[in-house]
């Protein structure tokens, strides 16, 4: 378990580090691990305004499969030349500089969001030489196993059901790839992804009503552009093994690829983000705006501060205090009408000039509550980066690093500018003065090993 901290420092700047990692041997000992870990460090768990946790995917049966050699792979570049060629030949595609580069099949990262639908992307514009990829490996893989392999994928990937599959999540991925994307962003205020949950519910609603007719139209094409059978959208369709007993007489094809995979798929990807950015998220966007200096502070709003601490902040301020957060009629003129505080676009930059400005002092009461909205964890992207950063430092020949190790290694790696001001002379001395021992001038080859240890932690 990586664990990351959000926090505001004393200059006002959103800062979002990695703290350390540990082992958990299952998700029951979270907090009791997360609190051990704390209280080592003097910080207490009572003290946390929010906490967030995520897991990863991996999709790249196929990718792995045509990557396996280099000569699958310049076949595939080859089969994209000759479809390009044709294309812009026939007029189907425009010519250009840059236009009608030759790209790879992207793999979908674990890390990256939105490299899925980078993924599904590449396998698009790929697909027919893809296909002549597999069918070579097919009659000249090199083992059976590999040409076993390749036949199931091929027999997979040349189905209408596998067409369907694909061009659907290209549809409903295109739609969430811009939230994804922001979501990656590092040490974002909540208010700037809060804006585009809106902006991505209501499209994937579209869709829902309106776009299943499209889309069978279009993979219908493609599927005789390809010569992939189409089935009989008004037969009967037959589940699992055949058998009559377990079949629905009354469900027809095109009723199981509307209802069961469409509309079943758009409605899981509502539930999730629901489930993520419910009501009550929503309600803490609307009470948030009203700190948002976007626009000079055209959301500004008395009462949704007072609701806002009142109703989510309830442990962080008095009675008293939040009787004084019911007027606000020096911070309108003092700040909001101030020339120093107009042109701004994020509640990060409003808690930066009020500290700039040492108006912190007078409106703390503001201020404390913008650190507390600026703490909420928004995105796992820090997370995730330092488990990339894992594949980098625990290799193979170094599986055996305790965890001290492991994060002190980690540290350098992710959070680089804490040692830009560290020379490598010094890190060189320090090792040598470890031990009691009479100095001597460092060997050469050990200076090598040294540097190049520390070089391979910060690249």
């Amino acid at each position: 378990m990586s664990i990351i901290l959000r926090f505001v420092d004393r200059l006002g700047i959103l800062r979002e580090c990695f703290f350390e990692i540990v082992y958990v041997s299952n998700t029951t000992a979270l907090k009791e691990k997360i609190s051990t870990v704390l209280s080592r460090y003097n910080l207490h768990i009572s003290n946390m305004r929010g906490q967030g946790y995520d897991g990863a995917s991996n999709m790249s049966a196929i990718v792995n499969l045509i990557d396996f050699s280099p000569k699958w792979h310049t076949e595939l570049h080859s089969a994209q030349v000759i479809k390009i060629a044709r294309m812009v030949t026939s007029g189907e595609r425009d010519t250009g500089r840059g236009i009608n580069q030759i790209g790879n099949l992207h793999r979908s990262g674990a890390t990256r969001w939105s490299s899925h639908f980078d993924y599904i992307c590449s396998l698009i514009d790929m697909y027919g030489a893809t296909i002549s990829v597999l069918e070579s490996v097919v009659e000249e893989g090199t083992s059976s196993s590999l040409r076993g392999e390749a036949g199931g994928c091929l027999i997979i990937v040349k189905s209408f059901d596998f067409i369907f599959t694909l061009h659907m999540m290209h549809k409903i991925m295109g739609i969430t790839d811009l939230f994804c994307r922001t979501l990656q962003h590092k040490s974002l205020d909540i208010v700037s992804p809060m804006n585009l949950v809106s902006t991505t519910k209501s499209p994937l609603v579209t869709l829902r009503e309106e776009g299943f007719d499209h889309l069978l139209v279009y993979v219908q094409l493609i599927c005789t552009q390809h010569g992939i059978e189409v089935p009989d959208m008004n037969a009967l369709y037959k589940s699992a093994t055949g058998r009559s007993c377990q079949q629905n007489d009354s469900m027809t094809i095109f009723q199981h690829y509307h209802f069961d995979i469409f509309n079943s798929t758009i409605d899981f990807q509502q539930e999730e983000l629901h489930s993520r950015f419910s009501d009550g998220a929503v309600e803490l966007l609307t009470l948030t705006s009203a700190l948002d200096p976007k626009d000079n502070f055209r959301s500004f709003k008395d009462e949704d501060i007072y609701k806002l601490a009142e109703n989510l902040y309830p442990g962080d301020f008095s009675e008293q205090e939040l009787h004084y957060l019911r007027s606000h009629e020096h911070y309108k003129l003092d700040v909001i009408h101030h020339t120093s505080f107009q042109n701004m676009t994020t509640i990060n930059e409003l808690c930066r000039r009020l500290v700039e400005t040492n108006k912190v002092h007078h409106y703390n009461l503001i201020d404390r509550l913008i650190r507390l909205v600026l703490t909420l964890p928004v995105s796992t992207a820090t997370a995730e980066r330092s488990f990339s950063a894992i594949k980098l430092i625990k290799t193979a020949l170094h599986n055996k690093m305790e965890e001290e190790f492991l994060t002190d290694s980690m540290m350098i790696n992710i959070e680089r500018e804490l040692v830009e001001d560290i020379e490598t002379d010094f890190i060189i001395h320090k090792f040598y003065f470890i031990k009691n021992r009479r100095y001597r001038a460092p060997d050469p080859y050990v200076l090598m090993l040294v540097w190049s240890m520390y070089s391979m932690l910060i690249c």
